[in-house]
């Protein structure tokens, strides 16, 4: 079996890393605190290429001989890997090609591009793309890069608890999100070693979560089906490497929903004023969902800020309906003169404020005589928006919600 990295390879990695990455700041919450006592924010986001995977990134390539850098270094991910390696092959001058999946955000693949590397779209998942990657290395002698599972990867992301213990010592708990476990691995290590005591928390995405049946087996388990907004940790398989370090170092690991995770993005983008694309988010969705046991201070790595702006439309959209401020329905009325002005009088008269309207004649599911009217409606939160729909109800409206926070 390969043995656990050590604290000291961390340490090692940090200095590798002096005058490559930044120190990213820890930020005070504005919205968890009162939940669950003091919380703070690993700002991870704001590191160079969006995430801290430059970290893992730059220790590995800095580490290969001058016949491996001749032959470049090869590597897949859906963004976040693919611009930490762009990022660490341009200042070590080294050629890299990375291969994304044909649906990975555009953002990223412009910017993976941007850092100097030769992107490949290749298949529709993070699996197809390895597979290519692979293929890539064995016919050109260029050296695979893996996103999470090698040791120096797992020393290089160790260094974010480093900072954490500096700049947050009487730290409790830490949380992070997990894919492959490249992070947490790192960060258990450097826990464990320098603080037993303090908890480590890894947080996967309900739609792929393969840590905790792989856990309950004992070795990795792969997931026949893994589906995510949170592509940064889509992954369907615990590594073999980091597999063992999560076992052996992470306090527990738990899972969230598309809802909760969300919500999460919406908070820190409204109260911290942080944009930090899902995968980065998922720590703060686990605290807000109440789905893991932190003893305060707690510590969330916020592990990356890389998202597709129409992601990010979609998400704030979904944030709100999920916490009750934005409501989709539709209302089946007869066709009357004024009864549309009636349904946005009560909508109105209620502090409702109307979005969008559709009104719809020509469904051959309406009775004749009655009309479809699809409302898009702002409210000020789950309660207002219960008292809205109650009123509709009790005046006769027959109501059907596209509103997660109504189903």
């Amino acid at each position: 079996m390969t043995p656990l990295v050590t604290v000291e390879e961390v340490r090692q990695a940090r200095r590798t890393l002096t005058g490559v990455v930044r120190t990213t700041p820890m930020e005070p919450s504005r919205g968890l605190t009162g939940i669950t006592g003091p919380v703070y924010y690993k700002c991870e986001n704001v590191q160079r290429a969006g995430a801290y995977k430059v970290r893992g990134a730059y220790v590995r390539l800095s580490r290969l001989d001058h016949a491996q850098r001749a032959r470049g270094v090869v590597a897949a991910s859906a963004g976040n890997h693919a611009q930490g390696v762009a990022v660490a092959a341009g200042e070590l001058g080294i050629r890299a090609t990375v291969f994304m999946p044909q649906g990975a955000p555009l953002p990223k693949v412009a910017a993976t591009r941007g850092y100097g590397a030769t992107v490949e779209l290749v298949g529709s998942s993070v699996e197809d793309a390895l597979a290519a990657a692979q293929d890539f290395a064995a016919r050109t002698g260029a050296e695979f890069i893996h996103p999470f599972d090698h040791p120096d990867v797992i020393a290089g992301q160790g260094t974010v608890a480093l900072e954490v213990f500096e700049q947050c010592p009487e730290v409790r708990t830490i949380i992070a999100g997990v894919g492959g476990g490249g992070l947490i691995s790192g960060i258990g290590v450097a826990a464990k070693a320098l603080r037993p005591d303090v908890r480590v928390v890894g947080v996967q995405a309900h739609g792929s979560a393969a840590y905790p049946p792989s856990l309950r087996a004992g070795n990795p388990v792969g997931l026949s089906e893994s589906a995510t907004m949170a592509d940064g940790i889509r992954v369907a398989r615990p590594g073999d490497v980091t597999f063992p370090h999560v076992r052996d170092l992470v306090d527990d690991v738990v899972t969230v929903s598309e809802e909760e995770i969300s919500q999460a993005v919406l908070l820190l983008l409204e109260r911290n004023k942080l944009l930090v694309e899902p995968a980065g988010a998922v720590g703060v969705a686990a605290l807000l969902a109440k789905a893991v046991v932190a003893e305060p201070p707690v510590v969330v790595v916020l592990s990356g800020g890389n998202i597709d702006p129409l992601l990010l439309l979609r998400l704030i959209e979904h944030g709100l309906a999920a916490s009750g401020r934005f409501l989709r329905f539709t209302v089946r009325c007869s066709d009357r003169p004024g009864v549309l002005a009636a349904i946005l009088g009560m909508i109105a008269e209620r502090g409702g404020n109307v979005i969008d309207v559709m009104h719809q004649r020509y469904d051959p599911r309406l009775a004749v005589g009655e009309v479809a009217v699809a409302l898009s409606v702002e409210t000020r939160g789950e309660d207002h928006a219960a008292h809205l729909s109650a009123a509709l109800r009790d005046a006769g409206y027959r109501l059907s919600f596209q509103s997660v926070a109504s189903q």
